[in-house]
């Protein structure tokens, strides 16, 4: 009578054993080598933007690195820090490398161990983003345990993905998930030693404080000091908070786009904000409005065609989406790993259909890779918008800027009449991989992997400051200073202000 619950008990324990409950257990190194062959088959079948940015001998010699590496990996800590360095190290925004459910539900459980502030980049720093706390606001941390705080953020860039060689980008993953990354990359921690420098001196102060538990950083997270200035970034808007338009004087108007996601064609949404624009544009040309401040810092993307038809009122040219876009794969591949919640017999009926439209879609082969052709409705010929502008265009710009963002964001920088003032974007100038995303399971760590699978060449001009593998270099460089920090004030905004004056 016993029996069947001794088995169970095996059944129960063998699962268990088989797969990591937290990140920080022993996770065999013959298991590391099966994922990470996997994962680089995964990248080289399905991945146009294996090679975007970085030779076939960069991307060979990383993986040599990898697999050399894991001889000194003990834990699936370690393993997962290396499937993030890999991800990382190709380029894309649009590579995302997380943690199973069941293990990253475990950290979120976890009551001590982490770093007990939020931090923020201002003006080349890195500051105590958080009032009351034992560490005074606005100081900026040279060290935490030792290490120097640059050798740490350089540390915990594999977190978080940007197209190219745009580093920007990161630091708004860093200001968000500063305790989780650390926690990821260096394990938890008891106490954490903190030498820093108050404002307005340079004396290194040392302060030893204890680690908190995963939700209490993210409590502190939410009662940041700046979160009045950057809160817009991290809500959920309704459709009406999206955009907005408000003139400024006889001369001057602000359109300000906080999201690009508000539907296709079909939708009600994308309708309203096509009659917004209209209505916008219309008042702008009869007013004769000279100068026209588009602000597009906190734009992470969204659904065509919302970016092309707001370029569209922009433009003095005719554009397309992109110049050209393919794919790597005629159909989907390596479909037992693909990350659907169906068995593996009845996966190739299911993505059947996929694979039918990636065909419609990416009709050409040449050298291995599947094009679109002139028939693509990214290929479409867009005009100027009757009632586009044609005045001074002050572009804003920021890190924060990616996507859909990027793309409209690239072609407005592009026009003659624009001049582009902020920060650098995480989104890149003259291309992405986006659209399509796939995902895969790794089947012993159970690491899930995603990656847009179309490699996009975007209808912007060649500009001699912009660097290939970079997001839009801005014509002015402007950060927000440590004295605006403190007062919550708009640095750049005020700069294009007094910019619009001198002109």
């Amino acid at each position: 009578m016993k029996q069947p619950y001794f088995f169970l008990f095996l059944v129960f324990l063998f699962s268990n054993l088989t797969f990591s409950q937290s990140v920080d257990d022993v996770f065999p190194q013959k298991k590391m080598r099966k994922d990470l062959a996997i994962f680089k088959d995964l990248r080289q079948k399905a991945n146009s933007g294996l090679y975007k940015y970085r030779t076939q001998k960069q991307i060979d010699s990383i993986y040599s690195w990898a697999d050399n590496e894991i001889k000194y990996l003990s834990t699936y800590r370690d393993f997962y820090n290396l499937i993030c360095k890999l991800t990382d190290f190709e380029g894309s925004l649009h590579n995302d490398t997380s943690l199973p459910d069941k293990i990253f539900q475990n950290l979120r459980k976890e009551k001590s161990g982490y770093f007990p502030f939020p931090i923020k980049w201002i003006d080349g720093k890195w500051l105590v983003n958080f009032e009351n706390g034992e560490i005074p606001l606005g100081s900026e941390i040279i060290s935490i345990n030792g290490i120097p705080i640059a050798e740490i953020i350089s540390s915990l860039y594999k977190y978080y993905t940007t197209d190219g060689e745009n580093l920007t980008g990161k630091k708004i993953g860093l200001r968000t998930h500063f305790a989780r990354y650390f926690r990821l990359h260096y394990g938890l921690k008891d106490q954490f030693i903190v030498s820093y420098k108050k404002q307005n001196t340079e004396q290194i102060e040392t302060k030893t404080i204890s680690g908190v538990s995963h939700n209490d950083y993210y409590k502190n997270f939410q009662n940041r000091f700046s979160k009045p200035y950057d809160q817009i970034y991290y809500v959920d808007l309704a459709d009406n908070q999206k955009y907005n338009f408000k003139k400024l004087d006889s001369l001057t108007a602000k359109l300000t786009i906080y999201s690009f996601a508000m539907g296709d064609e079909k939708s009600k949404e994308h309708s309203e904000y096509v009659k917004f624009l209209d209505s916008v544009f219309i008042q702008i040309k009869k007013d004769n409005i000279k100068n026209l401040i588009v602000d597009v810092r906190q734009n992470g993307g969204g659904t065509d065609p919302n970016d092309l038809v707001t370029y569209s009122y922009l433009a003095q040219r005719n554009f397309q989406e992109n110049k050209k876009a393919w794919i790597s794969f005629k159909k989907i591949p390596l479909l037992k790993y693909y990350n659907i919640n169906v068995p593996k017999i009845i996966r190739p009926l299911l993505v059947g259909k996929f694979n039918k439209e990636f065909q419609e879609i990416f009709p050409v082969e040449e050298n291995h890779r599947f094009y679109q052709n002139e028939n693509s409705n990214d290929h479409k010929i867009w005009t100027p918008n009757k009632n586009a502008f044609t005045g001074k265009i002050y572009l804003l710009i920021s890190p924060a800027i990616a996507s859909a963002g990027s793309l409209f964001a690239s072609m407005a920088a592009g026009n003659e009449n624009t001049t582009t003032i902020g920060e650098e974007t995480m989104g890149g100038y003259y291309g992405h991989n986006g659209h399509t995303p796939l995902e895969y399971k790794l089947p012993k760590s159970k690491i899930i992997t995603q990656f847009s699978v179309v490699n996009l060449e975007q209808d912007v001009p060649k500009k001699e400051h912009q660097i290939k593998n970079r997001g839009i270099i801005p014509d002015y460089h402007i950060v927000q200073t440590y004295k605006d920090y403190l007062k919550q004030a708009d640095t750049q905004l005020d700069f294009v202000y007094d910019l619009i004056k001198k002109n």
